[in-house]
């Protein structure tokens, strides 16, 4: 869904409701291409979030606090300076474009009152968002753009703003029956309604067209022949007259798994496939579509240096264990070295110095066999037999350091599917943090470059609370687990994790109580849920009490053994309550 005039439109009549004549009390910059404003009103504090990044640019209001930089990038601090403590007082749309305008009343450094303005507009790839003085000089603008980058508009500090190139397109609120009827009459006949409509109207999104489209016709793929003009454009009028009155719905269309596919500012009577939902307001219907899938994009960015080092370390190993395996199965054919050496001490009575070969009978196998054996003419017979007893030796150890060294390589394999687990579903710049720690300390600072290990972390591990009241405490990474098995949980208590894959170590804070069935199968589910196990299907779960569970010296973080337990299998899900993050 492309975020349209209307759905502008929309946003900025909840924003005028909701935040006009407040005061804007702090700014943030979470990431590059957003701000976000804390604005107080009479009816308490709302966040209203200008994204004008490519991917999901908009203006809404919102009840997600994102997690910012330690500090504050330049744009951000020119914000601060202008408008921390300003007073919006008119919220507006240019036309029907998508273009906002805040203004806001703020004070200069001698304390004289001034007017700022905010232009944001939401564009698409050309989204922009610009701090403009009461002449509408731009003071400064989150994309500057020099005549390198556009020949036809630049905005840099110190120039008047200009609106963007207007379109060859009629608005839809000036638009009367003659000059629609006009339009129609220019348009080829087999031409698609809504291409008709999305090419000579303003600000109007493919959903949009699909549903004026539907409502003239009843079809959202008929085309321009034999069209009733008066029909549609009354129906054309009634929309744009609904939105003209505010008459906004918000509609969340979402596929059969609940997945958000589209949102609309209107009630949705054409046939789409999806389901629909109709939200409380439009700061809930965006949030909905928007802000988890722009925290897991936003996660996997920043964390793109970390998969990619797991994915090379992966590699690494994997190319070594198949060497490795390669020189075992040679090394494994050491005792045909030793029965060579065998056969030859055997038969040292018949050769002579210079022999080049001989041939042997084995008894050790039965029947017994006729081999030949070919000696180095350079030593002597028992010279030979001895170099045949080296290789023996030789291989015997090959197979006992190879076969460390291949599990050693198997179970760090192992580790780094943890961590890449961990990593999938970190939730903050804090939890790639201590990952970023944990391979450091793992061994891993050759390859993460200017990385400098950190004090330790304060992040707390994931709390909930059984039906019973106990307390569950689940690790984020590796290090935690391994804190929370051996420093926090008492020996009386519970441990849980997932049998035979990566996972959090989940507590049942119990101190030697016996809780309940249903709290042992909540902990259980939570453990599945945090692991690496496929979700939908019944997923077993190891628990025992701390007391039995060991971590072997010199093992990875988060390797334990343990040997008394029980098992359970349950549905990996989320059945208890979150008590903090």
């Amino acid at each position: 869904m492309a975020y349209d005039a209307g759905m502008l439109s929309a946003v900025l009549s909840e924003v005028r409701g909701a935040c006009l004549a407040g005061r804007v009390e702090k700014v943030y910059q979470p990431s590059g291409d957003e701000i976000d404003l804390l604005i107080r009103s009479e009816k308490g504090s709302r966040r209203l979030c200008i994204q004008v990044g490519s991917n999901a640019p908009r203006l809404s209001l919102t009840s997600a606090a994102k997690e910012n930089p330690a500090a504050a990038p330049m744009f951000c601090m020119l914000m601060r300076k202008h408008l921390n403590g300003a007073r919006l007082m008119r919220v507006g749309q240019v036309g029907f474009e998508r273009v906002a305008e805040l203004c806001f009343l703020s004070r200069d450094e001698m304390g004289f009152e001034v007017e700022r303005i905010l232009m944001a507009e939401i564009m698409g790839k050309y989204s922009n968002l610009m701090l403009l003085d009461g002449n509408r000089k731009i003071i400064g603008a989150l994309k500057q753009v020099d005549f390198t980058t556009s020949r036809l508009r630049q905005v840099l500090p110190g120039m008047i703003y200009e609106l963007p190139p207007k379109q060859e397109k009629a608005d839809p609120f000036s638009v009367d029956e003659e000059t629609f009827s006009r339009l129609l009459g220019e348009a080829s006949e087999e031409m698609m309604l809504t291409q008709f409509l999305t090419s000579r109207f303003l600000g109007l999104a493919s959903v949009t067209a699909r549903e004026i489209a539907f409502r003239m016709t009843g079809h959202t793929n008929a085309s321009l022949w034999g069209l009733d003009r008066a029909q549609a454009f009354a129906v054309f009028r009634a929309f744009f007259d609904d939105l003209k009155n505010e008459s906004f719905v918000p509609t969340l269309l979402s596929d059969h798994e609940g997945t958000p596919k589209e949102y609309t500012f209107f009630a949705v009577t054409h046939e789409t496939g999806y389901e629909k939902k109709i939200c409380a307001s439009f700061e809930e219907l965006l949030d909905s579509y928007y802000v988890e899938r722009e925290r897991v994009e936003r996660i996997r960015a920043r964390a793109a240096d970390l998969f990619h080092l797991l994915t090379n370390a992966e590699n690494r190993l994997l190319r070594k264990l198949e060497a490795q395996r390669g020189e075992l199965a040679e090394a494994e054919k050491g005792e045909e070295f030793r029965r060579m050496g065998d056969l030859i001490t055997a038969n040292l009575y018949r050769l002579k110095w210079g022999d080049k070969s001989f041939v042997a009978t084995d008894y050790t196998v039965d029947p017994p066999s006729e081999v030949v054996l070919t000696l180095d003419t350079r030593l002597s017979p028992s010279a030979n037999a001895q170099r045949f007893y080296k290789k023996y030796t030789k291989a015997k150890h090959a197979v006992e350091y190879l076969t460390r060294e291949i599990l050693s390589a198997e179970e760090e394999l192992v580790y780094l599917d943890g961590v890449r687990t961990f990593l999938e579903r970190a939730e903050s710049e804090s939890d790639l943090q201590e990952i970023r720690d944990e391979l450091y300390r793992a061994g891993y600072a050759s390859r993460m470059k200017a990385y400098a290990p950190q004090k330790e972390s304060k992040l707390t591990p994931m709390t909930f609370k059984t039906a019973s009241g106990y307390t569950l405490l689940c690790g984020r990474n590796n290090l935690q687990n391994d804190r929370l098995t051996f420093k926090v949980a008492s020996k009386g208590d519970l441990w849980f994790h997932a049998k035979g894959v990566p996972g959090s170590h989940v507590i049942l804070l119990c101190d030697g109580e016996e809780p309940s069935e249903e709290d042992y199968t909540q902990a259980a589910e939570l453990a599945a849920y945090y692991s690496k196990a496929a979700k939908g299907t019944l997923v077993p779960v190891d628990y025992t009490r701390v007391k039995q569970v060991k971590k072997p010296t010199g093992a990875k973080p988060g390797y334990v053994i343990y040997h008394t337990n029980y098992t359970a299998y349950v549905q990996a899900r989320i059945s208890v309550e979150k008590a903090s993050k």
